[in-house]
């Protein structure tokens, strides 16, 4: 894995591997579900930017990444029902990569901030050799796939039951889309203002965006088995 070339090409194999993985997913869900995942729902053209810091990470992103500048490698990617493009960034290319320490751990927030990205579709984190398998990536793509569909599904459930706060959850799908936690939290607060539940998974440092979602969902009344509460006559 020496080689550049060896590298750009084992990693465009697993990017297109994880999204065969997310198509063939995607595939078992209704079309409404479908068409409300990130990575289908289309808009702005994907971008995939691969990132080599101590760690390999790859952002899939629908915000414009500018024309090639100096060394920057891109290459195109097509599977049916999904385009995108991958590009390349390395120490080299983006000198501000070489200040994120990841002695510890793979550092998220830094590699997304040294690219000057605010919004992604998806962000992982890839181990070069071994780990960049079509095998391994097929899991990390059924499970964006499975993640992004239970995500339309709570949405679509919270929005069926706030009357009134509709457009309130249709900007909490799009902070969802865009990546954004702490959005989704204050959102979350938003709509269910009251709620012990919110307010406990919302007013953390870093909120976690499934714990958000889940707690808004209960605070509605679930997904199983919920009816309407009759009002008083």
């Amino acid at each position: 894995m020496a080689d550049p070339l060896d590298m750009r090409t084992a990693v465009a194999g697993y990017v297109t591997a994880l999204h065969r993985a997310y198509l063939a997913q995607a595939d078992t869900f209704p079309p409404a579900v479908r068409g409300r995942m990130p990575l289908l729902a289309g808009g702005a053209p994907l971008t995939v930017a691969a990132v080599g810091a101590r760690n390999l990470h790859l952002l899939a992103t629908r915000e414009g990444l500018g024309p090639l500048r100096g060394q920057e490698v891109a290459l195109p990617g097509e599977l049916p029902g999904l385009e995108w493009t991958l590009r390349f960034y390395d120490p080299v290319v983006t000198p501000a990569l070489g200040l994120v320490d990841e002695r510890e751990e793979p550092a998220y927030a830094e590699v997304k901030h040294a690219l000057g990205l605010t919004t992604v579709v998806y962000h992982v984190v890839a181990q070069p050799g071994s780990g960049l398998t079509a095998h391994h990536a097929g899991h990390v793509g059924s499970g964006l796939a499975s993640g992004h569909s239970n995500a339309a599904r709570d949405f679509e459930a919270i929005r069926a039951r706030v009357r009134g706060r509709e457009h309130l959850v249709d900007e909490l799908v799009g902070a969802a889309a865009a990546g954004l936690p702490r959005a989704q939290a204050l959102l979350a607060k938003a709509i269910a203002p009251h709620n012990a539940g919110v307010a406990a998974a919302a007013d953390v440092a870093a909120p976690d965006p499934d714990a958000v979602r889940r707690a808004l969902l209960e605070s509605v009344g679930g997904r199983r088995d919920w009816t309407p509460k009759v009002p008083p006559a």
